[in-house]
Parts: C-alpha cells; sequence; structure tokens
C-alpha cells in the first residue's frame, strides 16, 4: 500500500514579502500549517473561499486551496523556523480561515490544525530529502519526494 509523501510546507504567502521562517513561526506557535492568500471578504465556507480565491487571484490559487482543503487528517508536514530549524507536524483538522491579525500579516489564512512535534531538528537530524526540498527554496506547499 502506498503512503502519501510527506509535504514540505514552507508557511510563506505568493503575494506577501515575510521574512523567511516567520510564517512557520507563526504556525508552531499557534497549531497549525496554513497558505495563502487573503479574501477582500470572510468567506462563511470553503466553497465561498474557493470561488473568492479563483476570482481574486486566479484558477491555479483556487486548485491550490482545495487540493489543501482535501488533504486527510493524518498528513506529515515539514517547516523551517526563522532560526533554520526544521519541525515535523501532523494535520488534525478540516480547513479554516485564519482572518487573525497575524495570518492577514503573513498573508496565511487559509488553515489547518496541525500538531507539531515538541523538539526541532536540526539540519543534519532530517532526513537528505527534506533537507533538499527546503534548500530548493520556493512558497508552495509541495510532496517531499
Amino acid at each position: 500500500m502506498d503512503t502519501a509523501p510527506d509535504l514540505r510546507a514552507p508557511l510563506r504567502a505568493r503575494t506577501v514579502d515575510a521574512p523567511p521562517g516567520a510564517g512557520a513561526d507563526h504556525g508552531i506557535e499557534r497549531g497549525l500549517v496554513a497558505i495563502g492568500e487573503p479574501l477582500a471578504q470572510l468567506p462563511a465556507s470553503l466553497d465561498d473561499a474557493v470561488a473568492a480565491t479563483a476570482a481574486e487571484h486566479g484558477e491555479k490559487a483556487a486548485r491550490m486551496l482545495e487540493r489543501f482543503a482535501a488533504l486527510p487528517d493524518g498528513t506529515v508536514v515539514w517547516t523551517q523556523d526563522s532560526a533554520g530549524a526544521f519541525h515535523r507536524g501532523t494535520i488534525a483538522g478540516p480547513w479554516r480561515y485564519d482572518a487573525s491579525a497575524e495570518g492577514l500579516l503573513l498573508g496565511l489564512v487559509h488553515a489547518r490544525a496541525t500538531a507539531w512535534e515538541p523538539d526541532a531538528f536540526g539540519p543534519d537530524a532530517v532526513p537528505a530529502k527534506v533537507a533538499a526540498s527546503f534548500a530548493r527554496g520556493g512558497r508552495n506547499l509541495q510532496a517531499i519526494r
């Protein structure tokens, strides 16, 4: 049986230029993993959020939101904080819109509850494919292969 790949979650919105790791620090502190982009109005549901995302940010962004919301609970995500340490978490809840001041400031408003492990990992303590995935850079949630 195939298992889903771990995901790289840089927690960096495409339209907000926050410092590297700021979104990860926010996500770890608040127990979430999130993607962008902020919407002009607070959505009442995921369907509303997808429609508004398509209208405001394009169909590609809407598809990314749909895939993010459809990830099963238990999906493993990795992020890298502002100090360069890696953190592993497990998605543990449905999509929600995070209209907190921090979420809006960072552009990370489409959120899922995530149980982050209490200990961070140094670059030499993570699987090589995790370190390589982050070394390539990028802002998108992606499978680690």
